[in-house]
């Protein structure tokens, strides 16, 4: 590792193409900033115009998991499924929600792009070109953690709903419902950028391959306690639908830097 550390040429830095002042920096970070914003801003107006279709979608898989006999029971009929409004301004507040989050969601690859921006002037130049894999996949990964989110949130839902016995009748509200599935989609999202940033990390040198290798063991308690701290639920089911995904995702960060090291001790780029 130190022959290959002897080895690299000197990081690129803003040297290299034009000195930049502290300023310049922040002026810089401003305008990725708000980039993004404005990205999420056009992601809020479509999740606003599509708000009843994108509640339908997060109340679904309530309605999966709830028995039928406990919809009777709560003073409903056979096949429906509500949420119980109890504030005036809670379906306002539900909307507005939903809307922030989705339109967060909608704009993942031009967050990720301004940040790949922000970081490439110290990087070097054949490290450059993984822009767009950076971006494609970093926007594929956070789409595949909510797919597998909301997959799991059904039997996530049966788990919480019998656990407490029959004493218990199933009428969950709106505002506590869907913070609750909104926290479930996005924190399975964000937990699959988890190979992106030791990449990242790699390719700044920040990270060894030797320190990926030597704490896997460590890596994989810190995984299971992330987890559980991001996902609400609070489940064995759900903790092991991410915790898994999250150690196979560092075991390929690891495949990555090998890969990396014998390609630049063979010259290749």
């Amino acid at each position: 590792m130190a022959d290959e550390t002897r080895s690299s040429p000197p990081r690129p830095t803003a040297n290299d193409e034009g000195r930049m002042t502290l300023v310049e920096h922040l002026t810089e970070l401003r305008t990725r900033i708000m980039r993004s914003a404005m990205a999420i801003a056009v992601g809020f107006v479509i999740c606003w115009w599509k708000g009843p279709d994108i509640l339908q979608f997060l109340v679904d898989p309530y309605c999966d998991s709830i028995d039928p006999e406990a919809i009777i029971a709560a003073g409903g009929s056979a096949g429906e499924c509500q949420l119980l409004v109890t504030e005036p301004t809670e379906q306002l507040n539900v909307r507005v929600t939903t809307a922030t989050y989705g339109g967060f969601s909608l704009a993942i690859p031009v967050i990720l792009w301004q940040v790949w921006q922000f970081i490439t002037p110290g990087l070097y130049p054949h490290e450059r070109r993984y822009a767009l894999p950076f971006v494609f996949s970093g926007a594929a990964l956070f789409a595949l953690g909510v797919g597998l989110s909301y997959w799991s949130l059904p039997r996530a839902l049966e788990f919480l709903n019998e656990i407490g016995g029959v004493e218990f009748a199933t009428a969950f509200r709106p505002q506590p419902y869907l913070t609750f599935v909104i926290k479930m989609l996005v924190g399975f999202g964000l937990g699959f950028q988890f190979p992106i940033v030791l990449i990242f990390m790699q390719l700044a040198g920040v990270l060894s391959i030797d320190t990926l290798k030597s704490g896997r063991r460590y890596a994989l308690v810190g995984i299971v306690i992330l987890v559980a701290v991001i996902t609400p639920s609070g489940d064995p089911f759900t903790l092991m639908a991410l915790s898994v995904p999250m150690y196979l995702f560092y075991e390929i960060a690891i495949l990555f830097g090998v890969i990396r090291a014998r390609r630049k001790a063979s010259g290749t780029s």
